[in-house]
């Protein structure tokens, strides 16, 4: 840009004040002579002569070549160049001259914006029926919304949720993403419109409220701030339907479960949904949505973070957010439930403790698990405290390092974490992590009798099992605490959690969709979003 400026016009209108300063009088007073030629390509020449090095003075050397203004070119080659520049330089370099101005409104550059930008793939020829430019569709579209891209979550209390705001087509639509109905762990996820914004005429982009069974209707986007924006719908008529509350009930159970009340026996669940139905229905479509990001990657993770959908028990399916940090894994609830409220750390997984189970006939024992679990964690809880301690405390303990399994029955089951400088940031984990999967082995796997689960159709290998923690409360999330239990990695895209306190086990399954505009700008401005999510529950 800034050697376009120079090119084109930037400076006083009779002429470069270098040319000027280098002029002795008498050169000064024949150019004053002179008939007035145009400003603009005066400034362009005198432009280039700074940017070639030329001299005041002529030269006793060779003739420089002829020179070529950005002015002289073709405009089809004009606008080939400038529809490669980004989108918002564009208004800059319309201000240098007016022939770039008039170049830039052609739909060609603002055509190709749109497309390498923000992806709309739609033929925008088609809105010269409408009387919409595709200028029009960038400025007063696509650029006046873009802080909204990306993945939110919305203040529903304790319920949270997923919203992916795109542009699709013509559009920009915010789909709520649904997990499956439960207890389908694996089938894909669901997703409805909750707004879109659109560009139907020149004046400005319309907001459109997609809430209920009446079709789109009147609403309204606010920016309250950065990462942050909040929907109002001003015609919530719309959101009631003829039969009254019922008739919304029965329609929401049908969307959110797939089943009826009648279907659902236990009690505890039913009034489980109730609630659900009456706390969320009451917001009408205006929330606060705040900014979420997807986990950072590296090469040394277990496997590839990013969202899981999880079965956990009564309250059906939710979204959890798999994350690494160094010597520990993190799932974090980005949807919850009135035990554990969203933005949660639902387990936590020590990679550094990793569970060898006993045979098949030994892992349907549920004391013979428990006791090798609670062993595990007696040694967490010793290295704990020698860490707190000191070094000098640690210095008596040296003869038994706390990198070795405690001596006893259960060290055979206990697999030793990984030596000094083997940590998963380092590699050395994700290393060990690979090598049964490189050799074709998987451990065979059964749950423990005793054991509830949602969904028997869990895999029946696993690649490897870890020593975590659960956190469990009461509801209002009440006396909140970290229990024992076990992480089981089945393969790359699902996992398994076995709570030993409630005596249940929750699959998880990754979500197969792809998001864009979710990924941090920096690994310290994801943490900053976990805390933020966090403290707003805790």
């Amino acid at each position: 840009m800034a050697v376009c400026a120079r090119l084109c016009g930037v400076g006083p209108s009779r002429g470069c004040r270098r040319r000027q300063q280098r002029r002795g009088p008498a050169e000064t007073a024949a150019a004053d002579s002179e008939p007035d030629t145009d400003p603009e390509e005066e400034c362009i020449e005198a432009g280039a002569a700074a940017l070639s090095g030329a001299g005041g003075g002529r030269s006793a050397g060779p003739s420089p070549p002829p020179r070529c203004s950005l002015l002289e070119l073709p405009p089809e080659l004009l606008v080939e160049i400038f529809a490669s520049l980004p989108g918002t330089d564009l208004p800059s370099l319309a201000q240098v001259c007016t022939k770039f101005r008039r170049i830039l409104h052609t739909d060609t550059i603002w055509r190709r914006r749109c497309r390498e930008e923000y992806g709309v793939c739609e033929n925008l020829r088609k809105l010269e029926i409408t009387g919409v430019s595709c200028r029009d569709v960038y400025a007063k579209l696509l650029h006046r919304y873009r802080h909204i891209l990306g993945l939110w979550q919305p203040d529903i209390g304790p319920y949270g949720g997923l919203l992916n705001v795109v542009v699709d087509g013509l559009f920009i639509i915010g789909w709520m993403y649904l997990p499956p109905h439960d207890p389908h762990v694996n089938d894909p996820m669901r997703f409805k419109p909750l707004f879109r914004i659109h560009l139907m005429e020149r004046k400005s982009a319309t907001v459109e409220c997609m809430y209920g069974h009446r079709g789109p209707h009147n609403g309204h986007i606010q920016i309250v701030k950065k990462d942050e924006f909040s929907t109002k719908c001003n015609q919530t008529d719309h959101h009631r339907m003829s039969g009254g509350r019922q008739e919304e009930f029965r329609t929401w159970l049908r969307e959110e479960w797939g089943r009826t009340l009648e279907d659902i026996f236990h009690e505890h669940m039913q009034e489980l949904i109730l609630m659900k139905f009456i706390y969320t229905s009451q917001y009408d479509n205006c929330l606060t949505y705040r900014r979420i990001y997807l986990p950072p990657s590296h090469p040394d993770d277990l496997i590839r973070p990013g969202l899981f959908k999880g079965t956990y028990g009564s309250h059906g399916l939710e979204i959890v957010m798999l994350s690494f940090h160094g010597k520990h894994a993190r799932g974090t609830k980005i949807t919850g439930d009135p035990n554990i409220p969203a933005g949660q750390q639902t387990v936590e997984i020590d990679l550094m403790h990793r569970i060898q189970l006993p045979d098949v006939e030994n892992l349907r024992n549920f004391n013979e698990l428990s006791r090798i679990v609670l062993e595990v964690r007696e040694q967490v809880r010793q290295e704990q405290q020698q860490q707190e301690d000191g070094p000098e405390d640690a210095e008596g303990c040296s003869r038994q390092s706390p990198q070795e399994p405690q001596r006893g029955p259960a060290q055979p089951t206990v697999e030793p974490p990984a030596e000094k400088g083997s940590e998963p940031g380092d590699g050395g984990a994700a290393a060990a992590a690979e090598q049964p999967v490189e050799s074709g082995q998987g451990q065979p796997f059964v749950l423990p009798l005793g054991v509830s689960s949602r969904n028997e159709d869990y895999p029946r290998t696993c690649r490897m099992c870890f020593y975590g923690t659960g956190l469990i409360a009461g509801h209002g999330f009440t006396s909140p605490e970290r229990t024992p239990g076990v992480f089981i990695l089945f393969d790359e895209d699902r996992f398994g959690f076995i709570w030993l306190e409630l005596k249940s086990f929750s699959l998880y399954s990754r979500v197969q969709a792809t998001f864009r505009n979710a990924d941090a700008p920096s690994p310290q401005a994801f943490e900053e979003m976990l805390k933020n999510i966090q403290s707003l529950t805790s």
